[in-house]
């Protein structure tokens, strides 16, 4: 599975962005798909999940409340909402899937990452 996260930019604090992850050469299977961003200098921190079936998601403190993860299976596309943003959201972005056996077993967690997009948020 490659994926491929866009939808970065530059925004003033307060305001919004959408993130974008597309699932190429398979879909994203029966695995769960998340979002995760770092800063330089510092480790990947868990933004956001949502399972396969999109009922469940999962939302670090920091974010809830401001972002929303959604998906469309039929699309191969997971997006990550983000409004009320605030300088310290400042980050390049990844979106990752899990590994999952023909059975939909998972096999590994987030074993699949796309490249990343920046999002930048001025004070």
């Amino acid at each position: 599975v490659q994926l491929q996260a866009s939808g970065g930019g530059l925004v003033q604090a307060g305001g919004s962005l959408r993130l974008s992850c597309a699932a190429s050469g398979r879909s994203f299977g029966s695995g769960k798909v998340g979002w995760f961003r770092q800063v330089p200098g510092k480790e990947r921190e868990f933004v956001a999940a949502i399972s396969w079936t999109g009922r469940n998601s999962d939302y670090a403190d920091s974010v809830k409340g401001r972002f929303t993860i959604s998906r469309d299976n039929a699309k191969n596309m997971v997006y990550l909402q983000m409004n009320s943003l605030k300088p310290e959201d400042t980050a390049v972005y990844y979106c990752a899937t899990d590994r999952t056996n023909p059975s939909g077993m998972v096999m590994i967690n987030y074993y699949y990452w796309g490249q990343g997009t920046q999002v930048t948020v001025s004070s």
